[in-house]
């Protein structure tokens, strides 16, 4: 398959996962948080979020699964799943965060046929601080959504680089 050829499969095979990881990340903020997830007003824009974390997908797919908020929302998300304070919030935020992201790509994952058992993920990684640059794989189908939590703004990515 030529890489032209590669992207309209991947684009035609995609077509309905926003959906996909919307319907995720709601289940995982309903059972893990014990929160419900709101859709965010159009347009979407990440200025203020300064956290931002990342599963990598590979094997029978092959992408990323995104999660950025601001901090506050991050300690909240932590608080909620860990059982603490907000005030007591620490280093475990970090894992807390990285881990809603993990469960938010499984969770994806297992929703297409096929994808479970043939899909790794990566160890979660998290980016605190919003001065960077963000380039993932070249030619990648980028999808992305925007939820409310807790009235804050929370973005989901997902991106596609290829299929097997």
């Amino acid at each position: 398959m030529t890489p032209q050829n590669t992207d309209v499969a991947v684009q035609e095979a995609t077509e309905n996962w926003i959906g996909l990881l919307e319907l995720a990340s709601r289940e995982v903020f309903d059972l893990m948080l014990g929160s419900q997830l709101e859709m965010a007003p159009q347009p979407l824009s990440d200025t203020g979020l300064d956290v931002t974390t990342m599963v990598g997908l590979a094997g029978k797919m092959c992408g990323l699964v995104t999660i950025q908020c601001a901090t506050l929302s991050a300690i909240r998300m932590a608080s909620k799943m860990l059982g603490t304070e907000v005030e007591k919030s620490g280093i475990e935020t970090w894992d807390a965060l990285g881990e809603v992201c993990n469960m938010v790509a499984g969770n994806f994952k297992i929703k297409i046929p096929g994808m479970g058992d043939n899909c790794l993920l990566s160890v979660p990684t998290v980016i605190k601080g919003g001065n960077y640059k963000f380039h993932s794989a070249a030619n990648a189908r980028r999808m992305q959504t925007g939820f409310l939590f807790e009235g804050a703004l929370l973005l989901a990515g997902l991106e596609i680089k290829g299929l097997a």
